[in-house]
């Protein structure tokens, strides 16, 4: 069914998707919650019967208005996972196996980089069920980062995007690796996060330092530990593969997200209080219209007049004749007079292009 009485088109889409407008990339929508929706193209203004256009001295006009055209653009969809934490690292980091201990997700885990090549999600429980105190929260696997993720080197835009919807990040760092230096795989991943989007690197981080069952991340933990602190982020020693620490890291990361929500919140009520004008947005309108010359094509673009074109059959005499009559009130015809319009030139409004005449 078509109409005032047609159904409308929904796409379903995942929670976390991004709706932006392709041709100038504006941010239509951010979809978070579970059955958020958004109007992204309206249809068309019905049109008019003969009846419509009868006077007592014109009682059976041969004139009808056609149904205006829906709007048509093209969207961009985006999605972004939607997690309380992420855990970020260098590839091999034991993110996916420390994820697999703490919740009920089973990523792929295997001993070489890249093993993770989407991200995971998992819920952690803390606290005992019923106890009044237990608090759970969502827990990403960001696939490994590597340097120069920033400008895209392995997966890295695909990786970065989903990290921005985190609250808090849990840094994991090798602790046994013979390649790298733990503190400088941190300070080149934060760089990297950083060039993505500065916001990024202000994210609230816990640096854990992994594999400490193994001796060589025993010997570097005590300076790990003093670098971390001395920088202000706190910093815990765990074995992923053993599950040692794992326990007192989850109890911490539920605890300072409480408070970052908590953070969050006062700072939504201060903004809601403090709030005394904002931004008007004034629309054009719909009368407003504009006269340019493309090529050999004069171009009118204007919400009004074009909706007038469009609703007007061509073939119909007295429906032209009415146009024109709508075109000199609106004051189109004098300004394609003024810009030059010569009998026969092609005029276009919106999608349709008219030959003008006397």
């Amino acid at each position: 069914m078509h109409g005032a009485k047609g159904e409308d088109i929904i796409l379903p889409v995942p929670c976390g998707t991004i709706v932006r407008d392709a041709d100038t990339n504006e941010l239509i929508a951010d979809l978070v919650k579970d059955g958020q929706r958004v109007m992204v193209a309206r249809g068309g203004r019905g049109g008019l019967g003969n009846v419509h256009f009868a006077t007592s001295t014109h009682q059976a006009p041969q004139e009808a208005q056609k149904g205006e055209p829906g709007e048509e653009r093209w969207m961009q969809l985006e999605l972004r996972l939607i997690a309380d934490v992420g855990l970020v690292g260098y590839p091999n980091a034991g993110k996916s196996t420390l994820l697999s201990v703490v919740t009920a997700a089973r990523p792929k885990i295997a001993d070489y980089p890249f093993t993770t090549l989407s991200p995971n999600l998992g819920v952690v429980a803390v606290g005992q069920p019923g106890s009044g105190d237990e608090f759970g929260f969502v827990l990403a696997d960001i696939p490994g980062l590597i340097e120069g993720a920033a400008q895209g080197v392995g997966l890295g835009h695909e990786f970065l995007r989903h990290v921005r919807r985190t609250r808090l990040l849990i840094h994991m760092l090798d602790g046994a690796s013979f390649e790298r230096d733990p503190w400088q795989d941190f300070q080149t991943i934060n760089q990297e996060l950083r060039e993505y989007d500065k916001q990024l690197a202000s994210r609230p981080q816990i640096v854990v330092l992994n594999k400490i069952d193994l001796p060589e991340a025993q010997e570097r933990w005590p300076a790990l530990q003093a670098q971390a602190e001395k920088a202000g982020y706190p910093v815990f020693a765990i074995s992923a593969a053993s599950h040692q620490g794992t326990d007192e890291l989850m109890q911490f990361t539920a605890k300072r997200l409480q408070e970052l929500r908590q953070e969050d919140l006062e700072s939504s009520s201060a903004a809601v209080n403090t709030e005394t004008s904002g931004t008007i947005l004034r629309p054009q309108p719909e009368d407003a219209f504009t006269v340019s010359k493309e090529n050999d094509v004069y171009v009118v673009r204007g919400k009004r007049v074009e909706r007038a074109v469009s609703m007007t059959d061509p073939e119909n005499e007295e429906g032209m004749d009415r146009l024109q009559v709508t075109l000199r009130k609106m004051g189109v015809t004098k300004a394609l007079e003024e810009a030059g319009v010569q009998v026969g030139d092609t005029v276009r409004f919106g999608k349709v292009e008219l030959y003008w005449g006397e």
